[in-house]
């Protein structure tokens, strides 16, 4: 993103190129640091476990299918030999030190704890014995690559920016920064619900904002919180963030020392250790909950791998995201209406398609399952229609709103009509169980003082006075 969105501005390499790059970095980090300090962190709750699920296994599929090629130095069928060797073979040590190693230790008589940190410290073994691998068997002139130079010493610091692409790089700088939040939120929420952890959204808006800012600062672009990083992290046993500081020293320290030696790190062997980390975050217990028990988020779990497979990160989370909200303003915009009898010898009332309850010809009384807002309340409205003409003896109307904690002022309207309707037929329109914050708003409309029927403080409240009061008939 950082590429598209600069290439067009300066030449790849130059020190405008570098300079707009640190730019946008600096614009995603504060503007994620902005929401964390105004705790808009509740925007990552309009992004589902089934969505975020769905976008850490595409992702984790996306990015070990990126390590094939460097896996077997070539495209898939056509490999090179020994770099297909050297890799398929690390990447055999890994899976098998992943699940055998540690038994096999504390069967040899180590302590259970040393035995899984010598597991967990087995993929550094197998990217050492694949460096020394290189010049022993003289690999490289058997056509292995490897990573190459990597120049030493510590980056310099950066505060140069460019007052004249502020306003083209804000919009960009925003995208990546909601980017940023995507792809860093999904895989910290996949390790979470591994660890049954809380995660802290906001947390993450300040730490990731910092962490741009800094990135702008030593001259890199933006960055988030990569998913085969963490892969990485968890399965070497990492516990805190402190993983993430010692590691930061330690390549400090490599990069301060001589890096010749980084020269001949095996890509193979480095593709290994990313695959089978990665591959470790894969997690269909979301899958298999979700289509037992809501299709649609099964669906949008599918979708959003699907999307992160077929289109790109970005474009595989906003399906997920469109098709999750999608669904959350279908059912919304159809609520549940029951239509209620009473429990005989009870003063329970219940609805009738579950439960033997008792029904009277006069009076029809409906529980509305939601609130009532301008998305539903027109299929509200329907539906109250076409059960009093279903039931045309109805001459009272108790609407139970024992599940309704709001009502907008779409939905007032609609009230007022409707009680205009039924007072034109002669049917009374009565309230149940009116929750206090509901009563306290409607206090202040026009409903209650014109309404064609009484509040009762419960159903069977109703039920009794509204069937007395036909008896004194």
């Amino acid at each position: 993103m950082t590429a598209a969105v600069i290439s067009p501005l300066a030449p790849a390499g130059s020190g405008l190129y570098q300079v707009l790059a640190g730019q946008l970095a600096l614009i995603a980090g504060l503007v994620l640091l902005l929401c964390g300090l105004l705790r808009m962190g509740f925007l990552a709750n309009f992004f589902s476990r089934p969505v975020m699920s769905g976008f850490t296994v595409g992702s984790a599929i996306v990015i070990a299918l990126g390590q094939v090629k460097p896996l077997l130095g070539a495209d898939f069928p056509h490999f090179h030999l020994p770099s297909a060797a050297l890799g398929v073979g690390a990447l055999a040590l890994l899976v098998v030190a992943r699940s055998h190693l540690a038994p096999l230790l504390r069967l040899c008589g180590m302590k259970p704890s040393s035995a899984d940190i010598a597991a967990r410290l087995a993929p550094m073994f197998v990217v050492l014995l694949g460096t020394a691998l290189v010049p022993l068997l003289g690999l490289e002139a058997m056509g292995v690559k490897t990573t190459g130079a990597v120049p030493s010493g510590l980056p310099q610091l950066n505060l140069a920016t460019s007052p004249a692409h502020w306003r083209v790089l804000l919009q960009p700088g925003l995208l990546i920064g909601f980017v940023v939040f995507l792809i860093s939120m999904s895989a910290a929420q996949a390790l979470a619900l591994k660890r049954n952890e809380k995660l802290v959204s906001n947390y993450e808006l300040i730490g990731l904002g910092a962490a741009n800012v800094a990135s702008m600062v030593s001259g890199a672009f933006p960055v988030t919180g990569s998913m085969s990083r963490t892969a990485v992290n968890f399965a070497a046993g990492a516990q805190t963030p402190l993983a993430s500081v010692v590691t930061a020293a330690l390549l400090a320290l490599a990069l301060i020392a001589p890096t010749g030696w980084l020269a001949l790190l095996p890509l193979p062997v480095l593709a290994a250790t990313i695959i089978v980390a990665v591959l470790g975050m894969l997690e269909l217990d979301t899958l298999r909950t979700s289509w037992r028990y809501d299709r649609g988020d099964a669906l949008a779990w599918v979708a959003t791998g699907a999307g992160v497979l077929a289109f790109g990160v970005e474009a595989g989370v906003m399906i997920g995201v469109a098709l999750s909200m999608g669904t959350l303003i279908w059912r919304a915009s159809r609520p549940h209406i029951a239509v209620l009898g009473r429990i005989p010898g009870t003063e329970h009332f219940r609805n009738v398609e579950r439960f033997s309850a008792e029904t009277l010809a006069d009076m029809l009384m409906l529980r509305v399952d939601a609130n009532l807002f301008f998305g539903n309340v027109e299929a509200v409205s329907e539906r109250i229609e076409d059960e009093l003409r279903s039931h045309p003896g109805t001459r009272n109307l108790v609407l139970v709103m024992s599940a309704v904690s709001s009502i907008d002022t779409t939905a007032l309207f609609a009230l007022g009509e409707l009680n205009l309707s039924l007072k034109r037929r002669d049917i009374g329109l009565h309230l149940a169980e009116v929750k206090g914050p509901v009563m306290d708003r409607l206090r202040h409309s026009e409903l209650l003082p014109t309404l064609n029927g009484r509040i009762f403080l419960s159903t069977a409240i109703a039920c009794d006075h509204l069937q007395g009061a036909h008896h004194e008939k």
